[in-house]
């Protein structure tokens, strides 16, 4: 670009602030938040370089931002994935990955458990575009395999079911899903990288919505797909055309979050399994469903697929339902009741009436979702304050 000389009038001067390039031979020990929508050519020849992909550059903040490409750069390399593409939030993600790697009259398999959104999204959405679903019961292993014997393009698991923490058993499910000729997206959201590495285990893909746990301050809203790098730039393309991406600044935040997501999730393990077994002893309480205890179902499973500990999530239910969690939730004093998970604050969500509420009794009772269940989400709180607030409120159930 000509060196110009200095603006001297007021409009020019004001518009023009801050773009000049600053010298420097020192870099910031944080990264900066890029917060602009567009970049500069500095002539049509760089244009031409960088839309080739000759030259690096970056266009437009739909494409994706500086803020973009560091957090994608660092989650692909903690999940063990060639590559990843963020985005705006968890949904978009997934939305992306389905959209971007199906095609009318092709066949996803998902597990009955799927997030909820997911599966609405499966149901609503994907089948209007003529992709036929099929949910199974992954934790029926000859079922899987019975669903798989016709051809699908993609099986869908979480790690961790919500909200009944059930552990879905990936190297099993990875070799049927190869055998079949199917890509295996793990939705790892309940687990995070800390814990369990799907790609691993055999799954091509694995989503996280990083709103939850890898963000981990309920402040930012975010996304993520990691794998192969041919895959996620498919999808990468399929990201740009919806506008998924998301800003800078929620990209900085979730970066920010990663530099101390293995400490907080050990400590929200350590201490979501400090409640887990208190609430099993407590005798309002029917049942505790989280994986750290030796008496769920898939706690070996847990403890294969599993480092570092169980996870920040617990389920728990009372015999009383609706009526006695209504007195519990309104008896809670430090716990707070939110439709989220995954930050420092601790929360706790009843899915009867929030994210399952659409769903008929019959059909929530097959999934384990009964009226009395409770969804918490272990936070950075003392654990003995937590459980103080905990054993209060029981005692008004």
């Amino acid at each position: 670009m000509p060196e110009q000389k200095p603006a001297t009038r007021p409009e020019t001067i004001c518009t023009q602030a801050g773009l000049h390039q600053l010298e420097s031979r020192t870099v910031p020990l944080a990264p900066p938040i890029w917060q602009t929508s567009a970049f500069a050519y500095p002539d049509m020849e760089a244009m031409d370089e960088i839309a080739r992909g000759e030259e690096p550059g970056f266009i437009y903040a739909r494409y994706g931002l500086p803020n973009h490409r560091q957090l994608e750069l660092a989650l692909a390399s903690l999940e063990g994935a060639e590559d990843a593409v963020v985005t705006a939030s968890g949904m978009s993600a997934i939305a992306a990955t389905l959209f971007a790697l199906t095609i009318p009259g092709e066949r996803v398999v998902a597990d009955t458990h799927v997030y909820r959104g997911t599966r609405l999204l499966l149901e609503r959405d994907l089948a209007r575009f003529g992709v036929i679903v099929d949910f199974v019961d992954c934790g029926d292993l000859e079922a899987v395999a019975g669903a798989l014997e016709r051809p699908a393009r993609l099986l869908w698991v979480d790690t961790l079911t919500n909200p009944t923490l059930r552990v879905r058993n990936l190297p099993r499910l990875a070799a049927l899903a190869r055998a079949a000729g199917a890509l295996m997206v793990v939705d790892n959201t309940f687990a995070t990288p800390v814990h369990c590495r799907p790609l691993s285990w055999g799954a091509v893909l694995v989503v996280h919505s990083t709103t939850k746990l890898i963000g981990g301050h309920h402040d930012a809203s975010g996304g993520v797909v990691a794998g192969p790098a041919a895959v996620v730039e498919t999808i990468r393309g399929q990201v740009v055309r919806f506008g998924g991406r998301g800003g800078a600044f929620d990209s900085w935040l979730i970066q920010r979050g990663l530099v101390t997501l293995p400490l907080r999730a050990a400590q929200s393990s350590q201490s979501a399994l400090l409640l887990a077994e208190r609430l099993a002893a407590h005798p309002m309480v029917q049942a505790v469903l989280y994986p750290g205890l030796p008496g769920h179902p898939e706690h070996r499973l847990a403890e294969r697929l599993l480092r570092d500990g169980f996870g920040a999530v617990v389920a728990f239910e009372f015999a009383g339902g609706e009526p006695a969690v209504r007195r519990f939730v309104r008896a809670l004093r430090l716990v707070r009741f939110a439709e989220t998970l995954g930050g420092a604050v601790t929360t706790l969500v009843h899915p009867a009436t929030t994210s399952h509420r659409s769903l008929p009794v019959s059909e929530r009772e097959r999934l384990g979702i009964s009226d009395g269940l409770l969804r918490l989400s272990v936070g950075l709180e003392h654990p003995e304050e937590l459980w103080q607030d905990l054993e209060q409120a029981l005692g008004h159930i």
